[in-house]
């Protein structure tokens, strides 16, 4: 297995090849653009892994940008950008981009969206506004959805109420899910929701001790 060195390394690597090749056409631009921001999300990551930390927050910053840049010519409903962006700052500590970027994906009506991941990223968004009463209620309504994980929509409804016990249980038993997965997002092992969750429980007072061979020490 590759050690957290060769990861960054390989993930510096691609995200600095795809931006080099960036593509004229729409499509294929937000393609690679979409491409580098993972490279830069796992560079990110893997620094946070090595104790870089302000490597880490610099390649996450580097990773919201990029997919931010390639939503508007995306396809529709692709909340996984928006969501991404929001995540990266949280874990980089980024308050203000945060809240940029959620008012942004709010816009967008992620909300509102059909879509899991789009319902996912407004709650999300109206947690790092403050806005709790709106991310319970569109948290609440994942609960009852069977193609979004029950752990994830629990820790959003214990974070909007202030419910300390509830999110205890609800983050160690994302923790727990996050441990037994085989596939990470560019093969980076890291529980990566835990860390964009357990920043929004710290400003509540209501974060966890957890460790795990999956969050940076």
């Amino acid at each position: 297995m590759a050690t957290w060195e060769e990861r960054a390394e390989r993930a510096v690597e691609r995200y600095e090849d795809g931006l080099a090749r960036l593509p004229e056409t729409p499509d294929e631009r937000q393609r690679q653009l979409t491409r580098t921001g993972n490279a830069a999300w796992a560079a990110g990551l893997s620094f946070l892994m090595l104790g870089r930390v302000d490597e880490g927050r610099a390649w996450l910053l580097r990773a919201a940008e990029r997919y931010r840049e390639s939503w508007p010519d995306a396809p529709p409903s692709s909340w996984g950008r928006p969501l991404g962006a929001v995540k990266a700052r949280l874990i980089a500590g980024d308050v203000s981009g945060a809240c940029a970027d959620s008012g942004w994906a709010l816009g967008e009506g992620a909300a509102e969206a059909e879509s899991p991941i789009g319902r996912y990223a407004g709650a999300l968004a109206h947690l790092v506004l403050g806005e709790d009463a709106s991310a319970c209620a569109v948290a609440a309504a994942l609960r009852d959805r069977d193609d979004f994980p029950p752990v994830v929509a629990d820790s959003l409804v214990a974070l909007a109420t202030g419910d300390a016990t509830g999110y205890d249980v609800a983050i160690r038993g994302l923790l727990t899910d996050f441990e037994s997965r085989e596939e990470f997002l560019e093969d980076v092992h890291v529980a990566d929701t835990v860390l964009a969750l357990q920043a929004l429980a710290t400003e509540r007072a209501l974060a966890v001790e957890l460790d795990s061979p999956l969050l940076p020490r």
